[in-house]
């Protein structure tokens, strides 16, 4: 079969719609959570593994630039991920299924998506 289509391969010439890059967001904010499942085990074997292990960890998330940094970027991660999961859940119900309410539902999740990181943001700083 010789197809004399024309292939793009260069995804930055792509111009993708509002919906397509919350579900590819959505894809990377678990790959982020999956990654951070390593800091928050280390992080929790070593506040169970004594008082001293507690102490070392509550001291670095209150006063490690660092930590609070990854701490909050797990959280708005996993803010990010549950809304847009409830988005995709909803969708499956054939509710916004529309190219309108795809749009709509892609502003939507992006906007509580906001209001959470702000408040994940307040909560560890």
């Amino acid at each position: 079969m010789n197809s004399k289509r024309p292939v793009n391969l260069d995804l930055s010439t792509i111009k993708f719609p509002l919906p397509a890059l919350t579900s590819i967001t959505h894809r990377v904010t678990g790959v982020i959570l999956f990654i951070g499942l390593f800091f928050l085990f280390w992080a929790w074997d070593k506040s169970l593994s004594s008082p001293e292990g507690f102490a070392a960890v509550k001291d670095a998330l209150q006063h490690n630039f660092f930590a609070k940094f990854v701490l909050w970027g797990l959280l708005s991660a996993l803010g990010y991920h549950c809304v847009a999961g409830v988005k995709h859940l909803i969708m499956d119900l054939d509710i916004g299924v529309t190219l309108e309410g795809g749009q709509q539902m892609a502003k939507a999740s992006i906007a509580i998506s906001i209001v959470l990181v702000v408040l994940a943001g307040v909560w560890v700083w």
